[in-house]
Order: C-alpha cells, then structure tokens, then sequence
C-alpha cells in the first residue's frame, strides 16, 4: 500500500514537472548563480580557523582553531565596531523603515491618477544613483565653501561646519541620505500590498461614515501587516550587515570613532592588510550574529504577531 502511494505521488509530481518545465527551466540560471557564488566558496569560512597562506593553501596551512575570534574580541577596536555598526542598523532602522510606509500610504490616499505617478516616480528615482554619484553630491552640498547648506548657514549668521570630518555629524548624515536614496524605492513594496486590499472594504467603511484616517487605521495598515512584518524581520536579521561601500566613500580618519563599522575594518585587514584568515573570522562571527538576531526576530514575530517566515 505505501508503495503504491508513493508511486502515485510520484507519477503526479513528474506530470507537473513536465507540465511546469519552461519555468523550471528558466529557474535553471538563478539557482547556477546561487550555487557557485554563494554556496561553494561557504567552503572557504574554514581558513577563519586556520593560519591561511597562500603558498601552502587552505588545506595545508595551519590549524589555529579560535584564535582569530578571540583576537577580533580582545581588540581595542571590538566594542567601537559592535557599537557604531548597531547605531547605525539602529537608526536606519527608527527612520528608513517607517517612512517608506507612510510614503506609500500617502501616496495610495491620491485620487489623481497622474498627480500619483508624479510623486512616486519623483521619489524613487533617488534608487538608480549610484552610491558613488550620491556621496558625491552629498561632499558638494556639504562642503564648507562652496556648499549650499553651509552658504544658507552663512546668510544667517552661523559658521561654516565641516561636516564631512565631523565626527557628531557622520551618522546624520549617512541616515539622512540614505532616506532619500531608498524612501520611494521601498515604498513600492507596500503600496503593491496595498493594491490588494479589498475594495469593497473602503466602500463599506465609507458608507459607515469612516474618515480617511480611520480608513487607514483600520483597513489599510492591517492589509499590508504581514508585509511589514516580512520586512521587519528581514532588517533585524541583517542589523550587523552595515555596507561598506558608503561608508568607505564617507569616512576619514577624522570620524573612525563614530564611522568604522565591521564591514569597513573587514577589507582593511582583509585586502589592505592581507590578513585573510583573521579578516574571515570577523566576517562569520558577523554572519552568526546575524542569523541569530533573524532567529529571534523570527520566534518574537511568530508569538506575538501570529506571523513568521517559518
């Protein structure tokens, strides 16, 4: 009897295999590109146990076991590190994942079909800079001379402020342009959330009498609970993977106090120091810290929330 279950089961998934074959198919590529980018050089995460080098290989260097973690936590730089890459996380957190919410609410509240098109193209444009070209005009806007903010502090009276190597104004200034790049972007997603929403649903609230904002309240932001939780839980899996590649674009000698995170000392000592071994040990230690806070983020969503990615 169970094998002619089990054959049943089979026969009935090769009949959607073939059926669905194009679109597996087409999956072919996507999961090559995982596969040989991603999940093969996982491999290399054992030279973060080893004294890596080159001459010898990952195979025949050395066996150090924990060493390079423990000298990552005896560094002088450790709680710098923890605690500049999580305010940063922290307060990207507070004012990049509520704003795109609101944004798209707004935006869903616009009877003008056009006028709605305007604003939303208008705010994600910011998306398709590069972060080079974003920086950049940042440094412009910024810079002491010939900056437009400082040219409207001078008109009223107040200093030049060297913003670019002061260390109180980094933070600030990385979230800020952050906002602006991303806002309209990630506004996309929920306002698509929202196009799901029953229709019939605001008809009957406003045959009730509800106001626009009750509307909200008791239609809108319920409709799209489940994708912001999503993305909730995707950011707080990822509050330790602060990018590099801004930061590095961003920050001086000047702001390493409030600027140096894990991923901007990981290719200092990585490829600039060559010290691959101690470097891939940071890395996984990040990783793992990552995967826990997603754990838990994940266990919290699914008790209090009803709702979890697994």
């Amino acid at each position: 009897m169970i094998s002619a279950k089990r054959k049943i089961e089979f026969n009935r998934l090769w009949t959607d295999v073939k059926r669905k074959k194009l679109l597996l198919l087409m999956l072919v590529l996507p999961v090559s590109w995982y596969v040989i980018f991603c999940y093969l050089p996982m491999f290399g995460v054992v030279i973060a146990f080893k004294d890596f080098s080159l001459r010898k290989g990952i195979w025949g260097s050395e066996w150090v076991g924990l060493a390079h973690f423990q000298r990552f936590i005896s560094h002088p730089y450790f709680y710098r590190l923890i605690r500049n890459t999580f305010l940063l996380s922290i307060y990207s957190m507070i004012f990049s994942f509520p704003l795109p919410i609101i944004l798209a609410l707004m935006i869903n509240e616009l009877r003008s079909a056009a006028y709605k098109k305007i604003v939303q193209t208008i705010s994600y444009l910011p998306h398709f800079i590069s972060t080079v070209a974003i920086v950049g005009m940042v440094v412009l806007m910024l810079s002491p001379t010939t900056g437009f903010v400082n040219k409207m502090l001078t008109m009223i009276g107040i200093e030049p402020i060297y913003f670019m190597i002061e260390k109180s104004w980094f933070r600030t200034i990385y979230i800020a342009s952050g906002v602006w790049q991303s806002v309209g972007w990630s506004a996309i997603i929920y306002l698509a959330s929202l196009a799901g929403v029953n229709p019939e649903l605001y008809e009957a609230a406003t045959i009730d009498g509800a106001t626009r904002l009750q509307r909200i309240r008791h239609i809108n932001i319920p409709g799209i609970k489940n994708t912001i939780m999503i993305l909730m839980i995707l950011n707080l899996g990822s509050m330790l993977s602060v990018g590099s590649e801004k930061v590095l674009l961003m920050y001086n000698e000047m702001t390493y106090e409030t600027a140096d995170v894990i991923s901007t000392y990981i290719f200092r000592v990585g490829l600039l120091h060559a010290e691959y071994s101690y470097s891939t040990a940071v890395g996984l230690m990040n990783s793992v810290i990552n995967m826990v806070l997603l754990i838990i983020a994940n266990n919290l969503s699914r008790r209090f929330a009803d709702f979890s990615l697994w």
